[in-house]
């Protein structure tokens, strides 16, 4: 729905990109990137001993029955070395000392409330949690695998790793990971609860004893039906776009653009896309298996990578296919829903993959969104503004 029509978007991008303050360049030597990397190591090891002391209320409690708590302390204490010798690198470098310093305060402060021989806290007998252990994994491994990737291939050379609004979509990636406990709710307990009459025994005995790969195949095909679905009425409904518009606000792709989301948005659709695999009662192997592919796939079609898939691109969504879903080039409008297999979109003839072409323009048709997250938030309820 990127059109005049609607009045819901964003200044779109267009043009090399300029480099301010916060868009410039990470140079080795300058001291930002041991500062930046010692506060978040030193972020991530006090969240970490938090966790520990309340794993009830700040864990994920499918992740939490797997750990192996000799590797956490190992890997908790490596987070904080490593946090102290990058802080002590930028006073060894002479510059950005500020950063060093607050990042080993950080890691003082985590030792202070136990380190990494910090004992389990108490349990509670709660059904809500804060995602905190989720947000770090997370964080922690799409940070090293697409950084990475995006370092050498990407797709614009000239976007720094800290690009236009890099601390904007931070802070939705924050918000949206520590909200897993509110999604899974509703995903796990509320939606099974509503759609309980839809339980058949026999059908789910035989899907269960149909091969892993084949569940996953099954559950893979028919969540992204439903997202696709539920993507393109939220392009086509002028009311929901309204709330699709907050994603499609970003100016530049990378893998922290795919966290901007409305929190009503994945509230809806992350519950809804589990629904086929609660009535076929799929075993927990393949939708572990899903919710890793899907969770690596989210990141890696939003990322700024510029490799060529060559005949992967017909199989599964790639950069490439979802960028084009993101521009606001004219031939690009409402195009690519699917979020993993683009044959639903042959099927529903909205495919648009040019041959070694990408977009030019990222972002939406129309006036600007307001700055800001909670402005964004509330931007869906306000008044839509009177057009020409």
């Amino acid at each position: 729905m990127q059109n005049d029509s609607v009045i819901v978007s964003s200044t779109v991008y267009s043009g090399p990109m300029t480099h301010d303050s916060q868009s410039r360049p990470l140079v080795l030597g300058d001291g930002r990137i041991s500062g930046y990397l010692s506060i978040a190591l030193g972020v991530l090891s006090t969240l970490g001993v938090l966790c520990f002391r309340f794993p009830d209320l700040l864990t994920t409690p499918s992740l939490r029955a797997g750990y192996d708590l000799d590797w956490m302390r190992i890997l908790l204490g490596a987070g904080m070395l490593f946090s102290v010798g990058f802080g002590l690198l930028t006073f060894i470098l002479g510059r950005q000392r500020k950063l060093g310093a607050i990042g080993v305060l950080l890691t003082l402060l985590a030792f202070w409330l136990g380190g990494a021989g910090v004992q389990v806290g108490p349990r509670y007998d709660i059904r809500t949690y804060i995602g905190l252990d989720w947000f770090i994994l997370d964080l922690l491994m799409s940070a090293i695998v697409f950084i990475f990737l995006e370092k050498i291939m990407p797709r614009a050379r000239e976007q720094a790793v800290l690009r236009p609004d890099f601390w904007h979509d931070a802070r939705y990636f924050a918000f949206n990971h520590l909200a897993i406990g509110i999604f899974l709710f509703v995903g796990t307990i509320l939606v099974p609860s509503l759609f309980s009459w839809s339980i058949n025994a026999g059908l789910q005995a035989w899907f269960r004893d149909l091969p892993g790969v084949v569940q996953f195949v099954t559950v893979l095909v028919l969540a992204d039906l439903i997202e696709y679905a539920i993507h393109r009425s939220m392009h086509e409904i002028p009311a929901l776009w309204r709330f699709h518009a907050v994603h499609h606000s970003v100016e530049h792709m990378d893998w922290l653009a795919g966290s901007r989301l409305h929190i009503l948005e994945p509230l809806v659709t992350r519950a809804m896309v589990m629904l086929p695999a609660f009535i076929l009662g799929a075993e927990p192997g393949p939708m572990l298996a899903y919710v890793v592919f899907a969770g690596f796939q989210a990141g890696l079609i939003h990322a700024n990578v510029g490799v060529n898939f060559g005949p992967l691109e017909h199989l599964f969504a790639t950069p490439r296919y979802h960028h084009w879903h993101h521009s606001s080039d004219r031939e690009a409008i409402d195009v690519n829903y699917a979020a993993h297999l683009p044959f639903i979109d042959r099927l529903f003839g909205t495919h648009h993959l040019p041959a070694e072409r990408w977009p030019e323009r990222y972002g939406v048709v129309g006036d600007p969104l307001p700055k800001g997250m909670l402005r964004q938030f509330a931007y869906p309820f306000r008044r839509k503004p009177k057009t020409g």
